[in-house]
């Protein structure tokens, strides 16, 4: 038993140096909810704590007392998925028992979630089943809901950055579910029971049918982020404080999201990321790798401004601006007169810079202000001479 923090920290020194041993890249203890009709089929894994990059000591615990409760702990593999029991909890217990009197508040979170599992009432009507331990030891394609939520939440709890962590394949393992509130139900049990609950009065209201829930389903966002229609943004979404998220066509997709305050009125794509102050417009579009970029991914600068109903398919920079209505897509032809090519190169001193360009030529360049010919409706690109600025009153 450990009865001191220098005690506790020997053991981790102890189990860190075994062969067996490896750090993970994330861990936490997931409470699982299971189909209706297929317990074996997991339809949602939420995590109280994520651990990313962090808390080794905790990892080390738990991987430990996985072992004393006759676990075969495999740190070769990507990713590992265990049970509990009575045994793991009482073996991190009697581990972290130096810091359980002061596990408060934000103090020692691992170790307050070991003392609420071990201690859940019988009325909960949870069992060791619920519950899994989660490690993640390589950034390779998850295998397992569980795994493929641990680094949807590290993405929406900003702990991992956005576009930097391996999601290849989680849409499959996900399954398609009815979801009524947080709880996803599955389709196939409400088939079943579909005559027995609407005599009954009992049919659920289902808001939606997803393999992922919203993002506030599982995150709390910061106090200065706001998010006017739950259903607006995804979970695996990353919002950087300050962020407004108005209702009508604005969405964030998986994987994409904001850097810093942004006012975003218009859809944001996975794997689509927007710089701080900047504002995407009523219905503006930034397209994901899967609509229209060739596999390229976009990023928009700081303090820029896509126009209402704009679309775009390019990387911009910071300051830039494209007019409402406009779709700037990699091949859209770009005139530029002599005189916007000088003023340009300004901000952009190594730009090469023609008269006639692919709009894919002008990507991640800044102060660049995309317009239309009302005329002629040539495409135009000419400097930036305004500087974006949300209002900070509504931040």
């Amino acid at each position: 038993m450990i009865f001191t923090k220098e005690e506790f920290k020997a053991k981790v020194e102890d189990i860190q140096s075994q062969s067996w041993y490896k750090n993970p890249i994330g861990f936490g203890i997931a409470r699982l909810d299971r189909g209706q009709l297929n317990s074996d089929k997991v339809l949602q894994a939420t995590y109280p704590i994520v651990n990313w990059g962090e808390n080794f000591g905790s990892a080390a615990i738990f991987m430990d007392a996985l072992k004393e409760a006759g676990v075969d702990v495999d740190t070769s593999k990507s990713e590992l998925v265990c049970d509990i029991s009575d045994v793991f909890l009482t073996t991190c217990i009697e581990s972290f028992r130096p810091y359980i009197p002061e596990a408060k508040g934000d103090a020692h979170k691992n170790v307050q979630l070991i003392s609420h599992l071990s201690t859940l009432p019988i009325e909960s009507g949870l069992t060791a089943d619920d519950f899994k331990v989660v490690f993640i030891f390589e950034d390779a394609n998850p295998a397992s809901v569980e795994t493929a939520y641990l680094k949807l939440y590290a993405l929406s709890t900003r702990k991992a950055q956005l576009r930097k962590i391996n999601l290849n394949g989680a849409f499959g393992l996900l399954h398609n579910v009815a979801w009524s509130g947080n709880t996803p139900i599955e389709l196939d049990w409400l088939r079943a029971n579909e005559l027995d609950l609407k005599l009954s009065g009992k049919y659920p209201v289902i808001d939606m049918v997803d393999k992922f829930p919203r993002f506030l389903g599982h995150i709390i966002p910061d106090d200065n982020t706001r998010i006017l229609d739950s259903s607006k943004v995804r979970f695996g979404a990353q919002l950087a404080g300050g962020t407004t998220v108005m209702p009508g066509a604005s969405y964030i997709n998986f994987n994409a999201g904001t850097l810093g305050a942004v006012m975003v009125e218009g859809r944001i794509s996975s794997s689509a990321i927007v710089g701080a102050g900047s504002d995407v417009g009523g219905g503006a579009s930034i397209l994901g790798v899967l609509s229209g970029t060739d596999g390229n991914p976009i990023s928009i600068g700081e303090n820029t401004l896509l126009g209402a109903n704009s679309t775009t398919g390019i990387p911009l920079g910071d300051a830039c601006i494209v007019d409402g209505g406009l779709a700037i897509f990699a091949g859209t032809k770009i005139s530029i007169s002599d005189k916007q090519i000088e003023k340009i190169k300004e901000v952009n001193m190594n730009a090469k810079l023609s008269n006639l360009m692919k709009a894919s030529e002008l990507q991640g360049l800044n102060g660049i202000h995309f317009r239309q010919d009302s005329q002629t409706g040539a495409y135009m690109a000419m400097r930036s001479t305004r500087e974006v600025k949300l209002n900070t009153e509504l931040h």
